[in-house]
């Protein structure tokens, strides 16, 4: 691939984008998020405690797990045994669940805990942005049905819990081209890939750039960073529009 051209999209537009809340029976808060080709089961379960070093402290706790199914990619990738996770989904488990947890008020939460499952069915780039922005829905549906369970003590007021909504999407430069949102074929093609992750009102919550065997200048940054505002915004918006559904 030679530039960005060659995409079956504008360079600043994002993948298709599908969402199905409450995708389980057994579990409401439950989204299955496809972004393209990618395709991620987000869930989110509720505990009344939190982990040990917490205890009394007045406030709850968001985390989250990933994990990318066998039959997600082609080979078929192993499963993590005897506890053991790979410092690949170790690194993206911890991104997803400090993104969370920077949009909520854990003091409001109350002494709870809230896992964030995010399990790959299907790859094809942007795992770790779709898990995080699917990861969000599942979190505000789990919130939602904490507030409307009425004997509840203390109660839990979503709009004091959740501060604000939290979205992810990459870009790249690809040649002299800066494109949005990369599937696999346009991340292997890269010079540089970038993963944004932003809360609603337009934050920076985390960046994360690289360079593969080659730089960037502060041009390339500037309009790395406004096409993923224009990717978080058009998220957002897509957010928004499926919890007001619901």
């Amino acid at each position: 691939m030679n530039s960005a051209t060659d995409l079956a999209r504008p360079h600043d537009q994002i993948r298709p984008v599908e969402i199905e809340c409450g995708y389980l029976e057994s579990n409401p808060a439950s989204v299955l998020y496809k972004s393209g080709k990618t395709i991620v089961l987000c869930t989110a379960s509720v505990e009344t405690s939190v982990p040990p070093w917490m205890k009394g402290r007045g406030k709850g706790w968001v985390t989250a797990e990933y994990n990318m199914l066998p039959g997600s990619t082609s080979p078929r990738k192993r499963r993590d045994r005897s506890g053991k996770v790979d410092g690949r989904t170790t690194e993206i488990q911890r991104l997803i669940g400090r993104s969370l947890r920077a949009i909520v008020d854990l003091h409001a939460l109350g002494e709870r805990s809230i896992t964030v499952d995010c399990d790959v069915l299907q790859a094809d780039g942007g795992t770790r942005t779709a898990s995080i922005t699917g990861g969000y829905i599942a979190l505000s549906l789990a919130i939602s049905q904490l507030a409307a369970i009425p004997e509840l003590d203390p109660p839990v007021d979503p709009t004091a819990v959740l501060r604000d909504s939290v979205a992810a999407i990459s870009v790249g430069v690809i040649g002299e081209d800066v494109v949005l949102d990369l599937d696999y074929r346009l991340d292997s093609a890269a010079d540089v890939d970038m993963n944004v992750i932003m809360t609603g009102s337009g934050r920076f919550i985390e960046l994360q750039g690289t360079g593969e065997e080659a730089t960037f200048d502060d041009v390339q940054l500037a309009e790395l960073l406004r096409l993923g505002k224009i990717g978080i915004a058009d998220l957002t918006k897509l957010q928004k529009a499926q919890l007001a559904a619901v």
